[in-house]
């Protein structure tokens, strides 16, 4: 085999295994007392939001957050609270435009923005998916077909999502559900090139 073909071939098993091509976009790494997870960024289909985590990461926003809400079967959400569970605002700056329009799907192994049921109000918290969650996909521009944008995927890392996914939960007093019994601290996160 050549190498042009080769370079299809491995230009379309990326397509296959990923629903877009890689771009080879850069890496960050997300630190946890519970290990690390290593993200690529898909900056050509969702630029605001990737610009948005970046600036938060270079900022050490993230450092001495939590996973704050963790659902077996579904995802793991954090980048929002402190270990106190006191929501974190210093630094953000109002919601993204949602770029759930992008045609990347919720697949396991996706990061993808949380957000309120405004399509626009995401602005630190992501959550990755531990399952496939087409539910998420943006279907219309209504509020509620909108969708969830994804703007990466783990590379390196996800026995630690599925580790951090099978924690166990309790609801506060408060009536925040799905919070881990045992705080998963994020250390920080780190950009690598």
């Amino acid at each position: 085999m050549n190498i042009f073909v080769k370079g299809i071939a491995a230009s379309l098993m990326g397509v296959l295994m990923t629903g877009t091509a890689s771009q080879g976009g850069e890496i960050a790494v997300i630190e946890t007392t519970m290990g690390n997870i290593e993200l690529e960024f898909l900056e050509d289909v969702a630029p605001g939001h990737v610009k948005n985590f970046k600036d938060l990461t270079n900022k050490g926003f993230y450092d001495g957050t939590i996973f704050h809400r963790v659902i077996p079967g579904f995802m793991i959400q954090g980048g929002g609270f402190n270990e106190d569970l006191e929501f974190k605002t210093e630094g953000l700056r109002g919601g993204i435009l949602n770029e759930a329009t992008n045609g990347l799907k919720n697949e396991r192994g996706t990061i993808a923005v949380a957000r309120t049921s405004n399509p626009n109000s995401g602005t630190a918290q992501f959550f990755i998916n531990t399952v496939n969650n087409s539910e998420l996909d943006h279907r219309n521009t209504s509020d509620e077909g909108y969708g969830y944008a994804v703007f990466g995927r783990v590379i390196d890392g996800m026995d630690v999502v599925d580790t951090i996914g099978r924690r166990p939960t309790y609801t506060t007093v408060t009536g925040m559900s799905d919070v881990p019994r045992r705080s998963i601290i994020i250390n920080t996160i780190r950009r690598l090139n």
